[in-house]
């Protein structure tokens, strides 16, 4: 599994080879890689059905987490879909973007995502998991702004990063928690003991922070804003991206932590509330576009919160229902994207009102996407019809909140009905005028990618069995944590489901020929845009950068007595209220100060005072030295020769810079005022009791004495006996090295001051 994910990388990083040699072949070569490892994976879960295949690598020993993998039922269906649809948007690409100046940056770009994807579906690590899931978030956002130079492909790969990423930091503190509440990060031991995370003091916490972080990756309700936007991304990345990977991500988590956190009130009501506002306004404000892209991206936001209600339901029924809608998905909407690209290359146009009449020009696009709508639309005999059945079994079967349910599920479906018709079958098979003779069908690799995945659909809507006991059987046993059986059939006899199809085919065909009066009525909605969550997103953004330009021009005001005021106080009061709320009692056993110590004391109080008195820049200069003298004096008298040795040296070196920089500097125009002396006094004498406490109070602190460690550790470890030169040398040599280069540098620029020849520039 490991191999897999590194070959993507690793392709990703050698395809530019091919492009010189034969642009046209390049989508076709690349498209070979996730074929090979789609009929690895597929070989591969035959035997993992029931016994999970777990790889584990060292990672970070020291902390004890490795890179471990899992395969599954539940993986392998990821997986498949990953790669399985990724080899046909690779070659798909090679067409539709094959006079792309930028094609090998493109395919890059994708491979990089597939590598992440097939990771996050892999990773048997939580910590592992949120790597591939930030890696996942980072690609998109750079397939988004593919086409970097428009000002909206770049606003929209921004809103995207933002959003997940913001949801991948909440989901980073849930997998947190619960590899604290569990004592472990690897997915097989947490999946052993899920009684662990339900009987933690975190239980709450953890499920909303995951739930949210998985909203986010999977377009919910009120974090869907960005998936449409993300429509200005090529059509490739968004065939691949927002319909069969991405935003199955979130859905991937929420069905493996299900075991985990599934079951409860909280689980039901968050993501059902969630699944049911998520169906319904993706499905209306669909059928309300007239953009291809647009209509597809809508009505995928309903479909993911179909799957997100159905997790909330969390019953086997549910769960059955939640898989096949799932694998149906990604098959119809994968192709109706690519179909939308290749009417896009085409005609040179995505409205709907002005695509009629295409099927006459590209019959075999018209057939692909013609199966592919009805798949999406729930028609017979599609694997979407076998999954639109099992929803309405799972609200029938639901005993508390049927009547809401499967009402809102009905609804949903009758406009994903009209929307597919709008998208799949009226630009093909409805009244046009002629076309040029000159259009006609794209090249093979544009249309074998969406014909194959349509005839899918049909085929595991007759054949259905092929997928369960290889695929949907273990992965509903993976999500359920328990033996399930799964049996599909395409006719089940004349039941209530069937009733309920049926009235959602007539409500869906309404629906499509009522479209215009619906785009009428809810013009008288638009006040509510301003309520909207992308309106709320930009006044957020808006309302930050205005918070930032205050707080900059507050602290960042190019006064450095400021910067010195704001820095030393917060630090002293932040001692000195820390000190206080401990209760820790002040030590006062100290040794009385012999005399040299006491002189040593004068000259630091004396040249501090006559510092705060003199009246000459030169008097105050030799002020100050004097208190340096003072602390030269201090580390003499405690045997500290080196120290005392470098502090005479250092102020010495700083008297005579200063002396010298006095003959530039301008006269005093202006001393400052009382109020500026008293609080400056102010802060240096709170800052300098802070650090005097802190030096007084630390022998009060048990296992913090720093130079015991010092001392203990200078022969074995530095082997050196002077613990200073060993401090210096070894424990802090990269912070030595950083200063000598700092000095290196000054020294240079000092050296060159001092040879400046007049009239001419360094």
């Amino acid at each position: 599994m490991l191999a897999a994910v590194l070959s993507c990388y690793l392709l990703a990083l050698l395809q530019p080879i091919f492009h010189p040699f034969d642009r046209r072949r390049v989508g076709w070569l690349i498209g070979l890689l996730p074929m090979i490892l789609t009929l690895q994976f597929w070989g591969l879960s035959e035997e993992v059905g029931l016994n999970p295949l777990v790889e584990s690598y060292a990672w970070v020993p020291f902390l004890g987490l490795e890179a471990s993998f899992l395969l599954d039922g539940l993986s392998a269906t990821l997986a498949l879909m990953v790669l399985g649809i990724g080899a046909g948007v690779m070659v798909y690409s090679g067409g539709y973007l094959e006079d792309h100046p930028d094609l090998d940056r493109f395919f890059s770009y994708m491979l990089v995502f597939m590598g992440s994807m097939l990771g996050l579906v892999l990773a048997g690590n939580l910590l592992l998991i949120y790597v591939f899931w930030e890696l996942t978030s980072f690609s998109s956002f750079l397939l988004i702004g593919f086409h970097h130079e428009r000002p909206g492909a770049r606003g929209a790969a921004q809103r995207a990063l933002v959003v997940t990423v913001t949801g991948g930091l909440m989901l980073l503190a849930g997998l947190i928690l619960i590899g604290q509440a569990a004592g472990t990060y690897e997915l097989v031991e947490i999946l052993a003991h899920p009684e662990v995370i339900a009987n933690s003091p975190y239980f709450e916490a953890i499920l909303v922070l995951v739930a949210l972080g998985c909203f986010t990756k999977s377009a919910q309700v009120p974090f869907h804003f960005w998936l449409p936007g993300a429509m200005a991304a090529p059509t490739p990345v968004s065939a691949y991206l927002h319909s069969a990977t991405m935003v199955n991500a979130g859905i991937y988590l929420l069905a493996r932590l299900h075991p985990l956190l599934g079951g409860s009130d909280l689980w039901f009501y968050l993501l059902g509330v969630t699944g049911l506002a998520s169906m319904l306004i993706g499905a209306v404000t669909a059928l309300m576009q007239e953009d291809l892209k647009l209509v597809l991206a809508y009505s995928s936001i309903s479909v993911l919160g179909v799957l997100v209600m159905l997790l909330g339901i969390g019953t086997e029924m549910a769960l059955k229902a939640m898989l096949v809608l799932l694998v149906g998905h990604g098959l119809y909407k994968s192709a109706l994207f690519l179909v939308a690209g290749i009417v896009d290359h085409v005609m040179g146009t995505r409205e709907v009102r002005r695509l009629q009449g295409l099927s006459k020009i590209m019959p075999i696009t018209a057939l692909a996407a013609g199966l592919a709508a009805f798949s999406n639309a729930g028609i017979p005999p599609m694997f979407g019809f076998v999954g639109k059945e099992l929803l309405y079994e799972a609200g029938l079967a639901h005993s508390g909140w049927y009547y809401v349910i499967l009402p809102v599920s009905m609804l949903s479906s009758m406009f994903l009905f009209a929307t597919a018709w709008l998208v799949g079958v009226h630009p093909f098979w409805s009244q046009g005028p002629k076309h040029p003779k000159t259009l006609g069908e794209p090249p093979l690799s544009m249309w074998l990618g969406p014909t194959v995945f349509a005839l899918a659909g049909l085929f595991f809507g007759i054949f259905p069995g092929h997928l369960t006991q290889r695929l949907l059987e273990p992965a509903v046993q993976a999500v359920f944590a328990q033996p399930v059986q799964v049996e599909l059939e395409l006719w089940h006899g004349l039941t209530p489901t069937l009733f309920f199809s049926i009235l959602t085919v007539v409500g869906g065909f309404l629906f499509f020929l009522g479209r215009d009066r619906l785009q009428l009525r809810s013009f008288a909605l638009r006040p509510l845009a301003q309520l909207s969550p992308l309106r709320l997103y930009h006044s957020s953004l808006e309302g930050l950068q205005r918070m930032a330009t205050i707080e900059t021009r507050f602290l960042q005001n190019g006064y450095l007595r400021f910067y010195l005021i704001v820095i030393f106080g917060s630090v002293a009061l932040l001692q000195l209220v820390g000190w206080a709320y401990s209760g820790w009692v002040f030590p006062l056993e100290w040794e009385a100060p012999d005399l040299a110590e006491l002189a040593a004391l004068a000259l630091i109080f004396g040249g501090t005072l006559a510092a705060l008195k003199v009246r000459s820049f030169l008097r105050g200069i030799f002020s100050v030295g004097v208190v340096g003298l003072g602390v030269v004096l201090f580390f003499a008298l405690h045997s500290a020769p080196d120290l005392a040795m470098t502090q005479v040296l250092v102020e010495t070196l700083s008297l005579v810079l200063v002396v010298l920089m006095l003959t530039k500097l301008p006269h005093y125009l202006k001393r400052s005022s009382r109020w500026v002396y008293l609080r400056d006094g102010a802060v240096s004498i709170l800052f300098g009791a802070s650090i005097s406490l802190g030096l007084l109070l630390s022998p009060a602190f048990e296992g913090a004495r720093v130079s015991l460690w010092h001392k203990a550790l200078a022969l074995s470890a530095g082997h050196g006996g002077n613990i200073v030169n060993v401090i210096l040398v070894d424990f802090r040599a990269l912070d030595t090295l950083g200063e000598i280069s700092v000095l290196a540098a000054a020294g240079i620029g000092v050296y060159s001051l001092f040879n400046l020849k007049r009239g001419r520039t360094p």
